[in-house]
């Protein structure tokens, strides 16, 4: 087994979700499709509710400045309470999730609407947080050991906490001393880590950052926090230079913490 060495430094282990700690076809072969296969029902069960109204709000709001990008679909006004008109609107909000869901896009608009829908799945059973193996009993060992533990991932802050809450090893929430989503930054910019480290109140140098895309480890490191490359069944592969440059991992377990000898 591979072992890396955490640095005497590291007071921070900082996780990345997807391809990290849960496995890809998670994401994309039940979190997302849920989303596209659910979104009516959703929305006719809500309709009448405040949030759903600002979700639509914020989505006609993204359309109007998608207006100029090929295959948009615009979300139109209710002038009235007619059930046509509001299945008009509701079919447009289908239609416009989809086409933004298919362009894989990030909007805020988009990702406050899909953590509605899933937390109303998780709440009623219908869906559980995956991880691999690993992931729980590791961090527990590494809280044990004096470590805090925090979540930066592109989904939401409150998508994060669904996963976490609702899943199959129970509401593992306890284990993380906070989360960040792209609020603080895109995880492509090494400006994100450092807001990072200043919100935790450490340095950059006390945070070990492990994820599976090389971009992101790339920003960490150039703000000089410690990163390993975390490789997963269904990962995408690393090239030979990037397999030779970062130090790689297969599981949580691969990591030796000096605080454990």
């Amino acid at each position: 087994m591979v072992v890396f060495a955490v640095p005497a430094e590291v007071a921070v282990i900082l996780l990345d979700i997807e391809g990290t700690t849960t496995p890809i076809t998670y994401v994309k072969d039940t979190l997302f499709p849920y989303v596209k296969d659910n979104v009516k029902e959703y929305l006719r069960a809500h309709w009448e509710e405040e949030e759903c109204q600002q979700d639509i709000s914020l989505l006609r709001k993204q359309a109007e400045e998608d207006s100029n990008l090929d295959g948009v679909v615009p979300i139109p006004l209710e002038t009235g309470n007619g059930e046509d008109e509001v299945e008009q609107v509701i079919q447009a909000v289908v239609d416009n999730v989809h086409w933004q869901m298919s362009l894989d896009r990030k909007t805020t608009a988009l990702k406050q609407l899909q953590g509605h829908i899933w937390r109303a799945a998780y709440a009623t059973g219908h869906m559980k947080g995956e991880f691999f193996q690993d992931v729980v009993p590791a961090i527990r060992k590494w809280r044990e050991a004096g470590m805090k533990v925090y979540i930066y991932s592109s989904g939401s802050v409150e998508a994060q906490k669904l996963l976490f809450g609702y899943s199959t090893e129970g509401d593992i929430l306890e284990l993380f001393d906070g989360h960040f989503d792209t609020k603080i930054g895109h995880k492509v910019e090494s400006e994100s880590y450092r807001r990072i480290a200043s919100s935790i109140g450490c340095s950059t140098n006390n945070v070990l950052f492990l994820t599976d895309v090389t971009r992101e480890a790339n920003a960490a490191e150039e703000a000089d926090m410690h990163v390993a490359v975390v490789v997963r069944p269904g990962n995408a592969g690393l090239t030979d230079d990037e397999k030779s440059y970062y130090s790689l991992i297969t599981s949580f377990n691969e990591l030796f913490l000096p605080s454990s000898t």
